[in-house]
């Protein structure tokens, strides 16, 4: 097999593979992702988190068994990966500056530059895919159909998922194709940012708000009301259905609908590609990435003094204008979008203002908290480090002010924008004094996590050089499945039962009170003897080769008297 797939490899075409190489290894931002700048690295761990997630969710259908229920989770968790693929690697498949000038000169045609992106790009899905059905797409073939259809409904299933998939990926690029087509390069750039939070916002919601039926007599009612209509995953559900023959529930008319959209999506991508490329590679190089307004009063939204005034403006336009960073900003604003608007959807639903609950105090609890870790993730990420000579030549005000500064851009950019949210959503229930209350805990709430995520910091945002290799993405992943979601929900537990009792409200409130302001003045008092730094290095560490261990007692008296 390796033999063969060696040839292969070989007969391919050596532009091909060398260009095949180069953006594999730019298809992900490496510093967005802190993996130590190891691709292959961050595959492995990108395809554990999916293996692990297969396998508890196999494990759970070998023992309860739901083929049906099965099957749309794992064809909507499907997309939802083929959606965050495509976002994640948003600008990889379109030709950039770098691109144009380096292989323009170079007699490399263009089709060859987009089979080589297309195929970087492909693998990351590939894996994806790949990690997240390993194990349910044996599975279910196995327990769902005879030995004499087990070839049937494998095939069946590995095609329907990788149909989902190329679905959704392939719309992602037919629409930013089109755009970066239709639109001037400096247009289509400060859009590309919109672009980017709406897709994440819409996979995410189309996961999470997905309904489920558990038998085929609740798809028939559902078909009858027109709502399977309106989610892919059931025409691919269908499709599945028709193709493997193991289910009763197979409507025509919605596995016509995922034949229809996949081959629309697919010949979209494609021309879309082919117009972008034919028409906008000389665009990336005639026209600028930012132009200057025609009109500019110098005029900004007063921040406190001077200095932290120019860091959170800094703060703001590094993260507008940057795209590594609104990548992974938007996925932790994507979640929280969908949890907001789950809870207008549910308030929606019934018509009427709804009771505070422990669900609505958790949510609004569970988006702070990830408004916040996502903007404390990307401060570490460096805009320029080119730059940032301009921000240590001019460094003319104590440390502790910078550090006050870069407080200020958290509570402007993450907390306060995020409790303006929970506070518009809080109009939807009653009585108004538990919404007051807990608008008041969540106040404290952001505080104290502001705070806490800012220990140990000595540094302007998006101004210092990271290190690769400190974080790991399965730690932070299973460290917040575990441990932060059943926190969040004992706090909003005890918080719900102590809104109708003032006493105890009132000592819930003096805990915050403190715990912010003790959190507070001891990160006021450390940075008062604190050092900006700009530079990230490895911390010295000393080996020592232990020969002492091994000498006689008088050997080693003699060499230390030497």
């Amino acid at each position: 097999m390796r033999e063969t797939l060696r040839r292969f490899v070989e007969r391919l075409p050596l532009e091909f593979r060398v260009l095949y190489a180069q953006f594999l290894a730019r298809v992900v931002d490496l510093e967005a992702l802190s993996i130590e700048a190891d691709i292959p690295r961050f595959i492995a761990q990108f395809a554990g988190v999916l293996i692990l997630i297969d396998a508890f969710r196999t494990l759970g259908f070998l023992f309860y068994g739901q083929p049906l229920l099965v099957e749309q989770g794992f064809l909507s968790g499907t997309m939802l990966v083929a959606g965050l693929v495509a976002v994640a690697t948003w600008d990889n498949i379109f030709p950039d500056r770098r691109d144009v000038m380096i292989l323009g000169p170079l007699p490399v045609k263009p089709r060859t530059i987009l089979t080589a992106k297309l195929a970087a790009s492909g693998s990351l899905l590939g894996v994806g895919v790949l990690a997240l059905n390993l194990g349910i797409g044996l599975a279910l073939p196995f327990v769902t159909g005879a030995s004499w259809q087990f070839l049937r409904v494998l095939v069946a299933y590995w095609f329907t998922a990788a149909g989902a998939a190329a679905a959704v990926y392939g719309a992602v690029l037919a629409v930013q194709g089109i755009t970066a087509a239709l639109l001037p390069q400096r247009w289509f750039l400060r859009l590309s940012a919109i672009l980017q939070l709406a897709g994440f916002a819409l996979f995410l919601s189309m996961w999470l708000f997905r309904p489920s039926y558990a038998s085929a007599m609740e798809l028939v009612r559902a078909q009858h009301r027109g709502t399977l209509n309106r989610w892919p995953v059931f025409w691919f559900l269908a499709l599945f259905a028709q193709i493997s023959g193991v289910f009763p529930f197979a409507p025509p008319e919605l596995a016509r609908r995922a034949w229809m959209a996949l081959a629309a999506v697919l010949l979209g991508m494609l021309a879309s590609l082919l117009l972008c490329y034919k028409r906008t590679m000389k665009k990336a190089v005639e026209e600028p990435d930012l132009v200057p307004r025609k009109s500019s009063s110098g005029w900004m939204i007063a921040m406190g003094d001077s200095v932290k005034t120019a860091v959170v403006q800094f703060s703001m336009r590094s993260l507008g204008r940057s795209r590594q960073h609104r990548v992974v900003y938007a996925f932790f604003l994507a979640i929280a979008f969908a949890v907001a608007v789950s809870t207008v959807t549910g308030v929606a639903a019934s018509h009427h203002v709804q009771p505070v609950t422990t669900s609505f105090l958790m949510s609004t609890l569970v988006m702070l908290c990830l408004a916040v870790l996502g903007l404390r993730s990307i401060f570490s990420l460096p805009v320029s480090l080119k730059a940032n000579w301009v921000l240590q030549v001019t460094q003319l005000s104590p440390s502790e002010n910078y550090i006050a500064a870069s407080r200020r851009a958290m509570l402007a950019m993450a907390t306060i924008p995020v409790w303006l949210t929970a506070a518009g959503l809080a109009l939807f229930y009653r009585p108004w004094h538990q919404v007051a209350e807990h608008l008041l805990v969540l106040a404290l709430a952001g505080s104290i996590i502001t705070d806490l995520s800012l220990i140990g910091v000595s540094k302007i945002p998006f101004a210092c050089s990271y290190l690769p290799g400190k974080s790991n993405v399965q730690y932070v992943f299973w460290a917040y499945a575990l441990v932060f979601v059943p926190l969040a929900l004992i706090f909003s537990t005890y918080e719900q039962n102590v809104l109708d009792r003032p006493l105890a409200y009132l000592v819930l409130v003096a805990e915050l009170f403190a715990a912010a302001l003790v959190l507070w003045l001891f990160n006021r008092h450390r940075a008062k003897s604190a050092v900006l730094y700009y530079e990230e290095v490895e911390p010295e560490v000393i080996t020592t080769l232990g020969i002492g261990a091994w000498l006689p007692p008088s050997s080693e008296t003699t060499a230390e008297g030497q």
